[in-house]
């Protein structure tokens, strides 16, 4: 056997003690509130008593996991790609322990900043904070509410309908598999996704945005990679992902709506409230101010709990408090969008292919280049339809670049007139 492939024995080793140590644990499922706290909330909003929910956490020893993640930490080679990974997803699922430790207590904060951020760390490329880049797009969305709104169509599609359209969609789409889409009651998000199941909220309406967004953004990559991580001969943690690959999975169904053109303006709204709300609720505002904000911005009664239940998963609900996951949208979303735009001017676009071969980091796909060259790692099994067309990717991939040299606020109207 040669040196290559004793390590990449080794390491495939260290990968499926890694995989059953942390097989028990949700993080999300651990820290989401039940549907009976929005049903009591909302009904008492209705007539106008205010009181606060009373989540209650299940909780478990992480010791014994921890132990084990130590030790596949200390027997992962630093200086090999593939120990590299091993350490760095280790360490990811150890820091996921501490927070379930800490659930419901402030210390919860502390410990989703180290996986998710916080809104006011800078964005990639020296840009804005998270936080000046939720308020400018709630601006936006505000400044073309009115003019949106009689343009758009307003008819509102049933759960029902849209099970059954997304559940013969991906019937088509993944033919090597099954993959089940249903309707689930205790359901407080509109969609959760698994490499098996897509489950979506009954007794809730969607939108053909909701519709379109959820086939390219839940089907067409959460589940999608999931289903190739499945596939890989060695690697099977990369089905599952860790806290770390968050950012990048959340990036990369977000630039998937954005580049199929299904992503709408309010869509980009929802997750910059989400961003301003994690803010606010550090700074001391409690669960009935943050639920307050979401109304005064224009949303539902309905989707402010549940916007406002994801900002305190977790977490106290009186303030100075806040699980930061949904920090990570606008990130991923600026770094994958960079990562495509670099594969363009770098000619790698078939690099980025890589990237849907399981639940993954940006950096992972850098450093596992040789594991995919190798035969270690597998090509995806599946790739999104707008990955396919990777001419009219590269087509919009090459406006975006060109379009950025364009200085808005130097072109006034006269400029836009043909022929000028």
């Amino acid at each position: 056997m040669t040196a290559a492939a004793r390590s990449l024995a080794h390491h495939a080793a260290l990968d499926a003690r890694l995989v059953a140590a942390v097989r028990g644990i949700r993080l999300l499922e651990s820290v989401s509130w039940p549907a009976r706290l929005q049903e009591e909330f909302l009904a008492a909003w209705k007539i106008g008593r205010i009181h606060m929910p009373r989540p209650e956490y299940p909780r478990g020893d992480y010791a014994a996991v921890r132990d084990e993640l130590d030790k596949v930490h200390e027997l992962a080679d630093p200086d090999d790609p593939l120990g590299r990974y091993l350490r760095l997803t280790s360490e990811s699922w150890r820091i996921t322990t501490r927070l379930l430790d800490a659930v419901g207590s402030h210390r919860v904060t502390a410990y989703s900043t180290r996986l998710f951020g916080r809104p006011v760390e800078m964005l990639p490329g020296d840009g804005p904070t998270h936080l000046d880049a939720a308020t400018h797009f709630i601006g936006l969305a505000d400044e073309m509410d009115q003019e949106l709104r009689e343009v758009e169509p307003d008819y509102v599609l049933p759960a029902e309908t849209v099970q059954a359209e997304l559940q013969a969609a991906v019937d088509g789409f993944f033919t090597g598999h099954k993959v089940r889409v249903e309707l689930d009651d205790a359901l407080i998000a509109k969609a959760a996704a698994s490499s098996t199941r897509i489950r979506l909220r009954t007794n809730t309406g969607f939108s053909e945005y909701d519709r379109n967004q959820l086939l390219v953004h839940e089907a067409f990559v959460h589940t999608l990679t999931g289903l190739n991580g499945r596939e890989q001969p060695h690697l099977k943690s990369l089905a599952r992902g860790s806290p770390r690959t968050t950012a990048t999975q959340e990036g990369l169904a977000t630039f998937a709506e954005l580049i199929s053109g299904s992503m709408d303006i309010e869509r980009m709204k929802r997750i910059s409230l989400r961003i301003v709300a994690i803010d606010k609720a550090i700074h001391g505002a409690d669960f009935v101010e943050v639920f307050r904000f979401f109304i005064d911005s224009g949303q539902s009664a309905l989707d402010s709990f549940t916007s406002s239940q994801r900002v305190f998963r977790g977490v106290p609900l009186g303030g100075g408090a806040a699980f930061t996951k949904d920090t990570v949208y606008l990130r991923g979303l600026l770094s994958v969008h960079t990562y495509f735009r670099w594969c363009l001017r770098h000619h790698k676009l078939g690099q980025a292919r890589q990237l849907f071969a399981g639940k993954m980091a940006l950096e992972d796909v850098f450093a596992l280049e040789g594991a995919f060259e190798s035969g270690a790692l597998a090509a995806p099994l599946y790739v999104p339809p707008w990955m396919q067309r990777a001419n009219g990717l590269a087509g919009m991939l090459a406006f975006s670049l060109f379009a950025n040299k364009i200085r808005l606020d130097r072109v006034d109207a006269d400029d836009l007139v043909l022929g000028l």
